[in-house]
């Protein structure tokens, strides 16, 4: 047991100190072809279909805290469930699995930043010309219009996920999807046939083919300049050509395929409380036929991130300029719910609990897609840890910063930050230290004690906001429960630091892209 916990330390050694060396990408040979996909004719490199549906329980269990209903501009409000089927896993086995997972991540986000791929796409929107507006998604419900959208989200925790699920229903007839909610990447996708080399998803892939509702978008419509093309690029020559894209995450994961648009139905939770569907038309998305990546079974990934292709953007000309989630523990029944809510909430806004923070924007944002904050200090224990101001800082080739990211499970500090508080940590508490557990540290013996007592943690941001956490946000407790352990890592000096979702748990975030600011109040989402 000891040698493979050895051995797994070793591999995650070897993938985080790699994280700043990756320049990998893909050349394509391609053909010309006049039929309304470009791709029948293109060769592309094959991938290694990476399967990521295995069975898995990975719930961490948590320390005790110590310590509405929505108001439907119109508004949505989407669930999201546990899966809980297959093999139950260990605590510290889900810590690694989902550790290993968040290193992908990261290393994913720091080379998008660097080399700046698929990103300031208004730019290049511009640079094409002056051209008439692209239609805007339009809505249709079988309900009243409403002020808000409600939908339900799924924690990937079954799958060894820190990820968060949401159902899809797209086409016409509409049919059933997973995809990943993420506030890291635009562009929504899905694997579409043909699948010339697809990963492994639950259900069958989409064809576009059975939808009386799919378009493609051809290659001279302006909005074909939102997405990245293959390399090369190929020429355009007329209408009848589909517009090819290429969405590349950093790591091994991409896709290709052909930018299009088409319905998108979503299942929501009404006020009183009965579950609805709303549709929306002409939402652009990638039917991809080349995907490589850990996407844990989902069929596709729906993106939250600033830029014009994401699904929250999109949804702007009909829900406004705001979305926000509730985030339910992990150790939650299965049949209690997530919300992911378009729209402003009125019941948000009115707590006099929440708190705002301004996004870092403009030059100061190197990237178009993620949400910046700017950290000012940590306090640990009510004291102030007095990290250098640099290693918040932004630098000029687009490294450094922070982030809040509902796709990475843990939060991730740049040294010497992380370094720092971890030394505080240690120097607060007093319970005896466990030193052989792999990945975090510290970890300490609580066996005994009735009551745990942990030092406070909170964020202290650049505008005066602060947030402060309950205990059960950063420390975990594994098997056996004698042990906890902080859920914070590292990354490196001139690295990207994280506020991942586990610390987000019972929080109501707000995305408000209008004022560029970050809400946050502390909930019970179980009860939302």
């Amino acid at each position: 047991m000891v040698s493979k916990q050895l051995l797994i330390v070793v591999c995650l050694h070897l993938l985080f100190h790699g994280i700043l060396a990756n320049d990998g990408g893909i050349e394509a040979a391609i053909t010309l072809n006049p039929n309304s996909s470009v791709f029948t004719s293109m060769e592309f490199p094959s991938f290694n279909s990476v399967s990521s549906s295995s069975d898995s329980d990975c719930s961490p269990h948590q320390i005790p805290s110590q310590d509405e209903e929505f108001k439907l501009k119109p508004s949505v409000v989407l669930n999201m469930k546990h899966r809980s089927h297959g093999k139950p896993k260990t605590p510290t086995d889900c810590v690694v699995e989902s550790t290993a997972k968040d290193l992908n991540r990261i290393q994913t986000l720091h080379t998008r930043i660097l080399e700046n791929k698929n990103q300031n796409s208004v730019s290049r929107l511009k640079k094409g010309g002056d051209h008439h507006p692209s239609p805007p998604p339009e809505l249709y419900s079988a309900a009243a219009s409403s002020g808000q959208l409600t939908a339900t989200l799924e924690s990937g925790v079954s799958l060894g996920s820190g990820e968060y699920f949401m159902d899809v229903f797209i086409g016409t007839p509409p049919k059933h999807f997973s995809l990943i909610l993420d506030t890291g990447s635009d562009l929504n996708w899905i694997q579409c046939v043909p699948c010339y080399d697809c990963f492994e998803q639950t259900g069958p892939y989409y064809d576009p083919k059975d939808s009386t509702s799919f378009k493609n978008v051809s290659c001279n419509d302006p909005r074909c300049r939102l997405v990245s093309s293959p390399d090369p690029p190929l020429p355009c020559r007329g209408h009848n050509q589909s517009c090819p894209y290429y969405y590349w995450y950093g790591d091994s994961s991409n896709t290709t395929g052909d930018f299009a648009v088409e319905k998108f139905t979503v299942n929501l939770t009404a006020p009183s409380g009965k579950m609805e569907f709303r549709e929306v038309d002409n939402v652009m998305f990638g039917c991809g036929h080349w995907n490589r990546g850990l996407f844990h079974g989902a069929a596709g990934l729906l993106g939250l991130g600033r830029g014009p292709l994401s699904f929250s953007s999109q949804l702007q000309s009909l829900y406004g300029h705001s979305f926000s989630y509730c985030l339910v523990d992990r150790d939650s029944n299965t049949s209690v719910s997530s919300k992911l809510i378009f729209g402003e909430n009125r019941d948000l806004m009115s707590d006099p609990g929440v708190n705002f923070t301004s996004f870092v924007s403009g030059k100061e944002n190197p990237v178009d897609t993620f949400y910046y904050v700017d950290i000012k200090s940590i306090i640990v224990g009510g004291e102030v840890v007095d990290v250098p101001q640099e290693t918040w800082s932004l630098s000029s080739d687009g490294g450094g910063g922070t982030i809040i990211d509902s796709g990475t499970t843990l939060s991730y500090f740049a040294d010497p930050a992380y370094q720092m508080i971890k030394d505080a940590f240690v120097k607060k508490v007093k319970y005896p230290v466990v030193q052989d557990f792999p990945i975090l540290d510290p970890c300490y013996n609580v066996s005994g004690v009735e009551k745990v007592e942990l030092p406070l943690f909170g964020i202290v941001f650049g505008d005066g906001a602060v947030w402060n956490f309950p205990v059960e946000n950063y420390f975990i407790k594994l098997d056996p429960d004698e042990v906890v352990c902080l859920a914070i890592l590292g990354t490196p000096r001139s690295g990207l630091s994280i506020i991942g979702n586990y610390q987000q748990q019972n929080f109501h975030i707000l995305y408000d892209t209008k004022k560029s600011r970050l809400g946050f109040a502390r909930r019970n989402c179980a009860e939302m």
